[in-house]
C-alpha cells in the first residue's frame, strides 16, 4: 500500500542531514530531492531549504524553517518489528546522539519520537485474561527497549528467559 499522507518535519538547519541519517538506518530507504532557497527567500541564497526523502517506501519532507519550531512527544513514528533482532537494530541506531526512554520510545539526535515495537505487543495487552495482560504491561513499564520474549513470560508469569 502506498502512503498517501506525508508527514513534513521542521528542522532548523539540519534536514539534509536528518534525512541522510534516516535513510541510513532504514531499508529501502533514498534521498528523492533537494530544494534550495532561492534569492529573496526567507532563508540563505542557495541553503537547503527541503529535502524529500522515503522511508522503507513512505514519503516524508523536511523543512529547514528555523529555530521557532521544535519536536516533542506529541507526536512520534512507530517502527513495528517483525523480530526482536529488528528491534535492537532499531533500538541500536535511532538513539545515536539522542536518547532512550521508556516502554520502546526514544529520541534521535535531532528531537524527533520513535516508538520500537515488536509484532505481537499488542495482542499481550489484549488478552481475554486481563491478569495475563496487567502482568506484561507491568513488564513493559520496566522497559526501556522492549523484548518481547520478556513480555510473553510475564504474561504466562514465568521466568524471563
Amino acid at each position: 500500500m502506498q502512503c498517501t499522507i506525508t508527514p513534513n518535519l521542521w528542522f532548523d538547519t539540519q534536514a539534509e542531514e536528518a534525512a541522510t541519517f534516516y535513510t541510513s538506518v532504514f531499508p529501502n530507504s533514498r534521498i528523492v530531492s533537494v530544494a534550495r532557497y532561492p534569492e529573496g527567500a526567507p532563508g540563505p541564497t542557495g541553503s537547503v531549504m527541503t529535502v524529500e526523502f522515503e522511508l522503507d517506501g513512505c514519503r516524508f519532507v523536511g523543512i529547514n524553517g528555523g529555530p521557532q519550531f521544535t519536536f516533542d512527544e506529541a507526536v512520534s513514528f512507530q517502527i513495528t518489528c517483525t523480530t526482536q533482532d529488528e528491534v535492537d537494530y532499531y533500538w541500536q541506531r535511532l538513539p545515536e546522539g539522542g536518547e532512550e526512554s521508556q516502554c520502546g520510545w526514544l529520541k534521535d539526535r535531532y528531537g524527533l519520537s520513535w516508538q520500537v515495537v515488536p509484532v505481537g505487543m499488542e495482542e499481550v495487552f489484549r488478552d481475554p485474561d486481563p491478569a495475563r495482560a496487567q502482568r506484561a504491561m507491568q513488564a513493559m513499564l520496566g522497559m526501556r527497549k522492549l523484548d518481547m520474549a520478556a513480555l510473553r513470560a510475564a504474561a504466562d508469569a514465568v521466568p524471563a528467559p
